[in-house]
């Protein structure tokens, strides 16, 4: 995968910051006021080994980035009249204590879909922004890719525990439930951000065989 990166701001009790955010679909990476974070979730953002912060400086949660939002905006391609077309997509997300929460919003075709204003993850966030598109126009994300699924487990987290089977697509395509996921989990190629999109995507089933545990997107079940 070939990195992206997304402008955006950092803000905390000590002011706001313009900062880069760096991703591979995988490992997110931040550089604020000097010192680097790196985590596989938005919300377990940890200074890179060596590199403490000074004291005071950032509100550390076990050992993540807390008390403080960031925004960012991302270009996202969507699907519409079987072409590809670029959106972009406005992110802000709350890591304020007692109450994170995330807003998503997509702007194309001089409109904005947004989720809820509170959404707790990625995955509903994006699933609500799909439910409010114009009949077929389609996200082109990993949480809408024929691929793409969560382990069979009560709840998930903000972001980044998303499996990816690209490299056992034939496989997948069969998936009809919980149990085919748990006999497919150890073939996964790896996590993936659900707002990351790759060459390899393919639109997900509607129903039946390939919708995995989670269902069809945006239905989930999960």
């Amino acid at each position: 995968m070939t990195d992206e990166s997304w402008a955006g701001w950092y803000r905390d009790r000590q002011g706001s910051d313009a900062v880069v955010l760096t991703t591979d679909g995988q490992q997110l990476r931040l550089r604020i006021r000097g010192v680097d974070f790196e985590g596989e979730s938005f919300d377990g953002l940890a200074p890179v080994a060596g590199t403490p912060p000074p004291d005071g400086l950032f509100a550390l949660v076990d050992g993540a980035l807390g008390d403080c939002v960031l925004e960012w905006d991302l270009p996202l391609p969507v699907l519409w009249d079987d072409a590809v077309h670029q959106a972009t997509l406005s992110c802000l997300l709350s890591l304020r204590r007692p109450d994170p929460y995330l807003h998503l919003e997509l702007q194309f075709g001089g409109a904005a879909y947004g989720s809820h204003r509170a959404e707790s993850d990625f995955a509903s966030a994006l699933a609500t922004i799909q439910r409010s598109l114009p009949p077929g126009v389609r996200l082109q994300t990993c949480i809408a890719c024929a691929f793409s699924d969560y382990f069979p487990a009560p709840g998930r987290g903000l972001s980044g525990g998303l499996a990816c089977f690209r490299g056992a697509k034939d496989a997948y395509r069969g998936v009809a439930d919980e149990g085919d996921v748990r006999e497919l989990w150890e073939r996964r190629t790896g996590f993936v951000q659900e707002i990351w999109s790759c060459r390899e995507y393919e639109s997900r089933p509607e129903s039946g065989a390939g919708t995995g545990h989670r269902g069809a997107f945006p239905l989930e079940l999960a």
